[in-house]
């Protein structure tokens, strides 16, 4: 799931219905009530049961208010009486999280049901003002008092969903991702008393500060609104919500990409100081999670003729697609180490392969007439393609210092949570995913252009708001199962793809070729920048603090993203 904070809700005037998250539960004004979806469980080929699970909607997103009373415990991007005193653990006890019927979710958030699936909505105006975007969570069932989150374990499995991106524009995120979430939402801690039914718990890799309730307590302890958000609706904390996160799915309609985020924690943590790895400290390298992650972005890694909207791209975002991704162990037991990360797609009936990366494979070296692939080369995730995609674009190898995919793998035996969402980036205006970035860098040097959109004022917030308020994101046929089960036409596949020698030559920095693998991409005269030695400046170039409300900001994945 990049991520800065995207909390997305933009509601107005004397609403009731402001972003915050408390830890009572009422259902006194609204009965909550969120879309069913169809999840198909495989056990073979062709053999899957299906069965409804309901969707709630993140915490932050709900209305938060005193117990027994209309009057809100937050507004805008401020804590109100009891809770702006900094005293978490007295806000928790005496404010409450309120239900969601479903023509709130419909009329408020834009979330409706869809073939089985979700449909969200990217602006939504009613009476009570604005929303913007949403994050929604897989429940155990179709919902009640005893709700828990459906837990995914996917070592050895794959999940599968169809989607419909051709409506998401450039500057627009729609997520699917999985975070290593607590069961029972964080209910066993403190004063939350609403837990998983209410959407409670967030957590990604990029440890965001905007989740306003963990642990049980509100996290207004040196709560300040974020300059960045014009809405002037969100706001971060003393704390961040750290977990492990599985990006399966960031995208719009330009460019995707698909990322392990592990972290040295498992399950939630509540993060302070230099742990969270604040960007704006120059900490990002320093936290208990790997905010870059090692992505898979087809566009980023040279094939840029592969995913896009029109006829002329191999996957064409105009038409309804499926997307495979299966994690493979080493030893092809649900036991063994997570060794690789597949994507498989189909669409118009055809399997197609994900695109091999182009910017790896580098024509003319080391010399004219030769061709080098660096260490990895191929069209999945593993160790050692993450090192050399490091190595090629000049990045820190943080994700290798988590761990790399054995733990990613370990906290996906654990367990995680399903979050879809919808967002806009009021950071960097998405640009990590579909545009070029840092903006510092010349486009042409390999892994800065990650889509085809121009960035800037055309992607922010404000601008795709206003420009694209209707459109919308659907999902539907989502599977869970094991490898070759849940797709027809589409198979377990190889075995796991073995490590190569770690005497391997490493893969030339960028000034060893352009965009199309030939020599003559960079001048970058700080070529020793590179940080794969783990000695890294700020660490601000790559994928700049994300999303979802979280990657939202997935509080950002993905995001989200925060």
């Amino acid at each position: 799931m990049t991520r800065s904070s995207a909390i997305l809700l933009a509601l107005c005037g004397t609403s009731l219905f402001h972003t915050a998250a408390g830890q009572g539960w009422s259902q006194q004004f609204s009965t909550e009530a969120g879309p069913v979806i169809k999840l198909r469980k495989c056990t073979a080929p062709g053999q899957c049961t299906e069965k409804d699970h309901r969707l709630t909607i993140d915490a932050n997103w709900r209305w938060v208010h005193k117990k027994g009373t209309w009057k809100n415990c937050y507004k805008g991007n401020e804590w109100l009486e009891p809770c702006n005193n900094g005293d978490g653990a007295r806000c928790a006890q005496e404010c409450e999280l309120e239900g969601n019927d479903s023509g709130k979710y419909k009329g408020t958030y834009g979330v409706t049901p869809h073939e089985g699936g979700v449909q969200m909505k990217f602006v939504n105006k009613h009476k009570d003002g604005v929303s913007v975007g949403s994050r929604l969570y897989v429940l155990d069932g179709t919902g009640g008092d005893n709700a828990k989150y459906e837990m995914f374990k996917m070592a050895n499995n794959e999940f599968a969903f169809d989607a419909e991106m051709g409506e998401l524009q450039c500057g627009m995120n729609g997520a699917i991702y999985f975070i290593e979430m607590e069961a029972d939402g964080g209910a066993s801690k403190g004063h939350n008393k609403a837990g998983a039914k209410a959407g409670t718990g967030y957590c990604d890799a990029q440890c965001p500060h905007d989740i306003k309730f963990m642990d049980g307590e509100a996290n207004n302890k040196d709560w300040k609104a974020n300059e960045k958000d014009k809405s002037g609706n969100m706001g971060t904390g003393h704390y961040g919500a750290c977990c492990n996160e599985m990006d399966i799915w960031e995208a719009n309609a330009k460019s995707n990409a698909y990322t392990p985020h592990p972290c040295s924690k498992p399950s939630f943590y509540r993060c302070e100081g230099t742990e969270c790895g604040d960007n704006d400290k120059g900490e990002r390298y320093k936290g208990v999670c790997d905010k870059d992650g090692c992505d898979y972005a087809n566009y980023r890694m040279g094939a840029d003729k592969f995913y896009g909207q029109g006829s002329e791209y191999e996957i064409d975002t105009n038409k309804k697609l499926t997307q495979v991704t299966q994690f493979i162990q080493h030893d092809g037991t649900d036991n063994g180490d997570l060794v690789e990360i597949r994507r498989i797609w189909k669409q118009g009936g055809k399997v197609i392969k994900n695109a091999e990366p182009p910017h790896l494979k580098i024509k003319d070296y080391p010399k004219k007439g030769k061709t080098f692939e660096c260490k990895g080369y191929g069209d999945s995730l593993s160790d050692d393609l993450c090192k050399s995609q490091n190595e090629r674009f000049g990045d820190y190898n943080h994700f290798q210092h988590h761990g790399g995919h054995k733990v990613m793998g370990e906290s996906l035996k654990r367990g995680h949570v399903l979050a879809i969402s919808l967002w806009d980036d009021v950071d960097v205006s998405m640009m990590w995913l579909d545009s070029w970035f840092p903006r510092n860098k010349k486009p042409s040097e390999p892994g800065v252009t990650r889509g085809p959109c121009p960035g800037g004022e055309q992607s922010t917030p404000t601008y795709v708001r206003q420009k694209y308020p209707d459109n919308v994101v659907k999902y539907t046929n989502i599977a869970v199962g094991c490898l070759g089960c849940t797709t027809p036409g589409v198979d377990a596949g190889p075995k796991a793809r073995k490590e190569q020698s770690k005497n391997y030559p490493e893969c030339p920095y960028g000034a060893a070729g352009g965009r199309d693998g030939k020599g003559g991409g960079s001048d970058d005269e700080d070529e020793n920048r590179r940080r794969r030695e783990g000695k890294g400046g700020k660490g601000e170039d790559d994928k700049t603090r994300r999303r979802r409300g979280g990657k939202g900001g997935k509080g950002g994945r993905r995001r989200r993203k925060s």
